[in-house]
């Protein structure tokens, strides 16, 4: 009985489950979790401004910036004494907004985890997965958190996104002393693409129509959905009477 026991709780691979929505909806979820923190996380931008100087020696000042976007601590240079001293000290971007990015990067990875994970059960222990009411019910309760963080985490970020656009775009221009001092010293040049953030954001909404699609799916192998079946009842004992 043991051994019976040691292989029915062993490794059975099996791989219907990727041709049902529970696994082939998982393996999405792993391919889209991936793209969304490469796209946030490997993300690298530059913003400039061309200074028109008196002399005719016109300058670019260059800001190269990058994930997690703290971009209090991003240089727009070359810096001091440029056009004829009218550049007079060292100049920052504005704003951080590092929570958010790595709020949204952190939690893909550790989804992209998840469906390793849940894949593995999936494919190697569903005998295990259908027979314990308890981890359906685990799994339901995980999908429905992560959906609901998908939208906190997306959300999030793509407000982060929309800031880090104005403080990196032609506001730019206003709100630098010299720029606003000097009329015609500086004209914004945006040398950058944000193309690879905008795909973030709409694949952060897609993990979240996907995890909250697939919750259904989960739901369905819980004990809520599917209930235990009940004991046939057991014959009344007849009466020691019952033959006179």
């Amino acid at each position: 009985m043991e051994r019976v026991s040691q292989k029915m709780s062993g490794l059975q691979l099996n791989l219907g489950p990727l041709k049902e929505p529970l696994g082939f909806i998982k393996v999405l979820q792993w391919i889209f979790s991936i793209f969304a923190f490469a796209t946030c996380g490997g993300y690298s931008g530059k913003t400039s401004i061309d200074l028109i100087c008196v002399n005719g020696t016109n300058q670019s000042l260059i800001a190269n910036f990058s994930y997690p976007f703290r971009l209090y601590n991003v240089l727009l240079g070359p810096g001091v004494h440029s056009c004829a001293k009218l550049w007079d000290k060292t100049y920052y971007l504005s704003g951080d907004y590092a929570s958010s990015a790595q709020f949204f990067v952190t939690f893909a990875v550790f989804v992209f985890l998840y469906c390793i994970g849940a894949l593995v059960l999936y494919l190697g222990y569903l005998h295990l997965y259908r027979g314990a009411g308890k981890l359906p019910m685990i799994d339901f309760a995980i999908t429905v958190l992560v959906s609901f963080l998908w939208l906190v985490s997306t959300s999030a970020w793509a407000k982060a996104l929309t800031d880090i656009k104005a403080s990196t775009g032609s506001s730019l221009v206003h709100e630098l002393d010299p720029c606003k001092l000097h009329t015609g010293l500086c004209n914004f040049k945006e040398i950058r693409s944000f193309g690879s953030l905008n795909v973030s954001v709409v694949i952060g909404f897609l993990n979240l129509i996907l995890w909250a699609g697939n919750a259904w799916f989960v739901y369905k192998e819980t004990s809520l959905h599917n209930p235990p079946a009940a004991a046939p009842p057991t014959p009344a004992n007849p009466s020691p009477h019952s033959g006179m």
